[in-house]
């Protein structure tokens, strides 16, 4: 079936030979030579897009606009025009106009920019498509060949280029298919990283982790002549940071975009604690005795994080720098670091430490709305991007950027969406998390879990001469056989942290400077 256009234009017979060009093309062009008469048309006909001049005698093209709008606001409209002066095409533009040409138009010109506003998301997916059919290959002999920790980073930033770029296309077939590339990627993340890890503790062959990012890609950027904001956002995986990356695009400009390992446990209590002090969280153990707290202790994990900061800023010779932390838990009090960023933009360095996204992830697991809102990644990074867009810390952003701060974003880990329950048994001093357990006599499947025996090796907490850790891989959770099912339903399909993926543990470090 030919696709219906409006053509509106007073020297219509001069444009015969291009209404015939996009009769071939598949299109049926009606021509009108005035407004007035067109207005008549549009409410009684389904026309796909209306092509109008902007000068013509009568009711000219701008006026006419805003009335169709006014009948079918979708409506499609391409402005054309002799006219180059530029508050037409700002006042043609701000009428949400779909196109705008200059005359003399060529019938291509004409046949490109229909294209481009009714066929663009079918061209998008069949070349989406495609190229990823052509780069399926490709990823999976990178998946064969990943040797390092630099390997598996460029493999991750790949999956989320092709995720975001197959994320609106209409071949659910092709997202399935990059899905079980994930996973696949995922399983082989996993025996990487179980083979490695030990090794990256303790040789001088490993990545930035959590307790070295602050020396290797703070430090750097902190000086008494500088002004610097660094935003924690907890659980900001690297695909979120990709689409809220054009919110940021306004104010800032991208320096550079760096990424590092989380360590284990990928959980807050240790990867957070770890950035702030530099230590590993037996170190901090040692070091702040009456301040660090295991799994099983009361009272909140993270509540001396601004003390950490300041003990590793006096290590690393910071001392002198003169320092803001705050930590945002709900809207009011984000508001009030707005309202009161005047009182910080001199200080050398402040820090803001997000916790929404972490909540969100919870309030997916405990509220029944929040769980249908967020059905799967592409509504996660949906719901982020809309929650940002809206935030007082995008406010705060644009108040850097006026102050001429450059921003540090990072986070301290990400999540993975589970869907596999594997089964673990253990005393009632077992810690709760769902992706890692620490516990004494703890019985669970060899083949769903990273386990080690001495925590002490792993520059972890040990709690008692037998406890050991174990870390779930790829989207397995760990559940308890005291009601199974009910744990397994309740928490299944959860967006959770402290495991072994490249969503939680490979996570991104940016630098932006104010444009």
């Amino acid at each position: 079936m030919a696709i219906k256009i409006l053509w509106i234009d007073d020297e219509i017979d001069l444009l015969k030979p291009h209404s015939l060009f996009l009769e071939k093309k598949g299109y049926e062009t009606q021509m009108i030579n005035n407004a007035t008469d067109a207005l008549e048309i549009i409410p009684n006909e389904n026309f796909s897009a209306v092509l109008i001049d902007e000068n013509m005698p009568g009711m000219g093209g701008l006026e006419a606009l805003q009335k169709i709008k006014e009948i079918k606001p979708q409506l499609p409209i391409v402005m054309i025009t002799k006219n180059e002066e530029e508050h037409i095409m700002e006042e043609a533009i701000g009428s949400h106009i779909a196109d705008y040409l200059i005359k003399p138009v060529n019938p291509n010109q004409i046949l490109l920019s229909l294209k481009k506003i009714l066929d663009s998301n079918k061209i998008i997916t069949e070349k989406a498509v495609v190229n990823y059919q052509q780069e399926f290959r490709s990823i999976a002999m990178d998946m064969m060949n990943a040797r390092d920790f630099e390997d598996w980073r460029d493999i991750y930033k790949k999956l989320v280029f092709w995720e975001l770029e197959l994320e609106n296309i209409q071949d659910t077939e092709m997202v399935k298919i990059l899905e079980a590339q994930k996973q696949e990627a995922n399983a082989s993340f996993f025996k990487f990283v179980e083979r490695n890890y030990h090794d990256w503790l303790h040789t001088e062959e490993k990545p930035v982790l959590s307790h070295t990012v602050f020396k290797d890609y703070v430090k750097p950027h902190l000086a008494k002549d500088k002004k610097t904001l660094l935003i924690m956002v907890d659980n900001l995986r690297y695909d979120q940071w990709k689409t809220i990356e054009p919110l940021f695009n306004q104010f800032y400009n991208l320096e550079k975009e760096q990424m590092y390992y989380s360590i284990l446990p990928s959980a807050t209590q240790y990867a957070r604690n770890a950035f702030f002090s530099g230590l590993m969280p037996s170190q901090i153990e040692k070091r702040f005795p009456n301040e660090w707290l295991n799994d099983n202790d009361e009272g909140n994990k993270n509540q001396f994080e601004k003390e950490f900061l300041e003990d590793q800023m006096k290590r690393l010779g910071l001392g002198d720098l003169t320092t803001q932390y705050f930590k945002v838990l709900n809207s009011d009090f984000e508001k009030k670091i707005l309202d009161e960023f005047h009182q910080y933009k001199n200080k050398n360095l402040t820090v803001i430490v997000y916790n929404f996204i972490d909540i969100l992830s919870h309030a997916k697991t405990d509220n029944r709305i929040v769980s249908q809102m967020i059905r799967d990644d592409k509504t996660y990074r949906s719901t982020t991007k809309n929650w940002f867009e809206n935030s007082y810390l995008l406010q705060i952003v644009k108040k850097a950027q006026e102050e001429g701060m450059k921003i540090l974003l990072t986070t301290d880990h990400g999540t993975i969406y589970v869907r596999k329950p594997s089964q673990v048994v253990g005393d009632r001093e077992t810690s709760t998390n769902l992706r890692y357990k620490m516990g004494r006599k703890l019985q669970y499947d060899d083949d769903d879990v990273f386990a080690i025996d001495n925590a002490e090796d792993y520059y972890l907490p040990k709690v008692n001469m037998t406890s050991k850790y174990i870390f779930a891989k790829e989207d397995i959770f760990l559940a308890y056989p005291k009601n199974y099912n009910h744990y397994v339903n309740y928490y299944k399909d959860t967006y959770q942290h402290g495991g072994v993926s490249m969503e939680e543990m490979i996570i991104p470090f940016v630098t932006l400077n104010p444009k």
